[in-house]
């Protein structure tokens, strides 16, 4: 079994077909590592009974970003976010422009432990440079959502804020614990099809709940972007698509179609030419007010 996913209810060998091994609540994977070992997303590990989450406190990439960069173009423009990155991600996108730490494990990158109030105490003393919270970010941060979740109540305690950077791919029960805390998040809407979420490796509908339980939470301000990749999802029907159920939703979600460049399993391909990002993004805005370019 490929190691890494998610946190986890006890599971009884009557209701589940692994020997009675814990499963991961997290994410649609529902992991069920043997004692030891890790979840598909290399973050969470079988410990005592339960999946844990093994990376809690872990840091490999701390940085203080606009929050243009996350991207979030509505959003408290012109202020700073301190980005935390852990190691692990639940998808295996062959485009993923951060593979080093989304598709590492504890042993292949290096990391160092901090506590949440430490993370929040960092924040806070970048205050006077504009800092205005933590932004979870870089790796796929929900694999750890406890540590998201822990860390997020003291900077809210601080009187700042807390932005999610996601693939959005969790379960209904741990994001709904965690939506309350957020200030902001944007939402990798990959494709529009669950066939293009088994190239990612993902669950399309559960990136769905995730996206519309964002965008009916009053406290949290929703951006969305799609990784635009010639040949897979670069066709006018999945854009014009995925605006259209935006649009449903609420359509002032700002959308940001973005270029994509060669990387990790995908370098035979050429980057996205800008002129089709833009016919594209045309597409868009039939449904939404607010579409725009990123990487160009």
């Amino acid at each position: 079994m490929p190691e890494g996913c998610g946190g986890a209810p006890r599971a009884s060998a009557e209701d589940a077909p692994h020997g009675g091994r814990a499963v991961c609540g997290v994410c649609p994977h529902a992991c069920a590592p043997a004692e030891g070992r890790r979840g598909l997303c290399r973050a969470r590990v079988a410990r005592g009974g339960q999946v844990v989450c093994e990376s809690y406190g872990r840091v490999t990439s701390l940085a203080l970003d606009p929050v243009e960069k996350k991207p979030l173009a509505r959003w408290r423009p012109g202020s700073l976010v301190l980005s935390a990155g852990s190691y692990g991600c639940n998808l295996r996108c062959p485009f993923c422009q951060n593979a080093s730490i989304a598709c590492a494990g504890p042993d292949d990158v290096p990391w160092r432990p901090m506590a949440p109030a430490e993370l929040a105490d960092l924040a806070l003393e970048a205050r006077d440079r504009g800092c205005v919270g933590v932004a979870y970010t870089y790796n796929e941060p929900l694999v750890g959502i406890e540590f998201v979740a822990d860390t997020a109540r003291l900077v809210r305690r601080r009187g700042m804020a807390n932005v999610l950077v996601s693939n959005g791919m969790v379960n209904a029960g741990p994001l709904a614990g965690l939506v309350p805390l957020l200030d902001a998040a944007n939402i990798d809407l990959k494709g529009f099809s669950q066939e293009f979420y088994d190239v990612a490796g993902g669950d399309f509908e559960a990136v769905r709940r995730t996206i519309a339980a964002l965008a009916a939470a009053p406290g949290c301000h929703l951006e969305v972007t799609t990784l635009v990749v010639p040949g897979l999802n670069d066709d006018e029907a999945t854009i014009d698509a995925a605006a259209a159920w935006l649009a449903s939703l609420d359509p002032t979600i700002p959308y940001h179609l973005t270029r994509f460049f060669p990387c990790h399993r995908l370098t035979d391909r050429p980057p996205t030419p800008v002129a089709d990002l833009r016919r594209l993004a045309d597409v868009a805005r039939r449904h939404l007010d607010d579409v725009l370019l990123g990487n160009c």
